[in-house]
């Protein structure tokens, strides 16, 4: 199932803009307090560093991923998503728009 909306929420305005523009996201948080933040990764080979843990959902697209420790890379579609750890990186290989929504646990 892909989420397609989300109720309630205050949004970031202001975009968060990852190396050179080949990410961009906005941040919100949801009525409860929760915080996500949905964007799109532009073509490109990218590390990303995780702080909280977080569950990324897949809403249009595909990527392939490397959790850190892995050797092997995981294909992901829409309807689909990965689970990253808390204070740990994961890889990510876009060959088209890949948009999405990150959970943060």
């Amino acid at each position: 199932m892909i989420t397609e909306h989300f109720n309630s929420v205050t949004l970031q305005t202001a975009a968060n803009v990852y190396f050179d523009g080949k990410c961009v996201s906005h941040s919100f948080t949801l009525a409860d307090g929760t915080k996500k933040s949905v964007g799109v990764v532009l073509a490109a080979q990218l590390v990303f560093n995780t702080a909280a843990a977080e569950v990324m959902e897949c809403v249009k697209g595909t990527c392939r991923y490397k959790l850190k420790g892995q050797t092997e890379w995981t294909a992901v579609a829409a309807g689909q998503s990965f689970h990253i750890d808390a204070n740990s990186s994961f890889e990510i290989q876009v060959d088209e728009a890949f948009h999405y929504i990150c959970h943060y646990a």
